[in-house]
């Protein structure tokens, strides 16, 4: 993806003290929202040598919180308020065959939706986030701040995709194309989901969490150097690993483990393929 020269700006203005941030710098914030729900930036690409942050990113999200004013917002029976910086985006619901179904949905500024996205209410779409095309982002789901989805991806009701802005340079989550990502599941802290991947109902990812791939015999962590990644076409479900210790052993606890049970084949792409109708 080439950086466009805006991006050399909006770095500029960030290290300016927000009292000398004047009408230019306005100006080239508002462009700078304009590329991002355009797809022409992005918070992290992919690249044949994997994924790319893009710092400038965050460094402009950020930058719009200083430059913005609390201001009401909604009409006489949907008050909120928020920086005038960040109101909810209108899409081009038409020409891109959006569908967001009513019901208390809501995308903020600087957010990408690719064409033939569904939301299903309530769901929240954050700043600097990327929606690829086909995807669906279910009941009560969120996309988080700079969380970069992949095309074809669903996630299902409850889904938590976290958001990050700082540290600047931390890999946003990102989860690629054709993954299923289970109900009441979050992936937080960079968290990396391979393409075809299955992640169950139920699982919380983080940095911190190790996956146990029952299929390879290896164990997934995050390092100082990358973040968790979960291979593509795993599939993923909760499970349990014995608690250490006599007191442990004494009561019988065990502790959550995630553990990847097998890699996606043609039937687990057939109960997926059922999601196609909702679409």
């Amino acid at each position: 993806m080439k950086r466009p020269d805006l991006l050399d700006a909006i770095d500029a203005h960030f290290e300016r003290p927000a009292d000398q941030l004047g009408d230019q710098a306005r100006a080239d914030f508002e462009a700078f929202l304009e590329l991002l729900e355009q797809g022409e930036v992005r918070a992290a690409y992919p690249t044949a040598q994997g994924w790319v942050v893009e710092p400038s990113v965050k460094r402009g999200i950020l930058l719009g919180f200083r430059l913005g004013k609390n201001v009401e917002m909604g009409g006489a029976d949907l008050q909120f308020s928020d920086k005038d910086t960040y109101p909810a985006q209108r899409l081009d619901v038409v020409g891109r065959s959006v569908r967001v179904v009513p019901g208390g949905s809501s995308v903020r500024r600087g957010a990408y939706m690719g064409e033939r996205v569904t939301m299903m209410p309530p769901a929240f779409v954050n700043v600097g986030a990327y929606v690829g095309a086909g995807s669906m982002v279910d009941s009560h789901a969120l996309v988080g701040s700079c969380a970069q989805i992949g095309e074809r991806v669903h996630l299902s009701a409850g889904a938590q995709i976290g958001g990050v802005l700082e540290p600047i340079g931390q890999t946003p989550v990102i989860v690629e194309d054709d993954a299923l990502i289970g109900g009441n599941t979050g992936l937080y802290e960079g968290v990396q989901v391979g393409e075809r991947a299955v992640i169950g109902a139920g699982c919380v990812i983080t940095a911190s969490t190790p996956i146990f791939d029952l299929v390879r015999e290896e164990v997934y962590r995050a390092t100082a150097e990358e973040p968790l990644k979960i291979p593509a076409g795993a599939v993923v479900i909760p499970g349990s690993r014995p608690a250490r210790g006599d007191f442990a052993r004494e009561h019988g606890l065990h502790m959550a483990a995630l553990l990847i049970i097998k890699y996606r084949d043609d039937r687990t792409d057939a109960r997926s393929a059922l999601e196609d109708l909702l679409r």
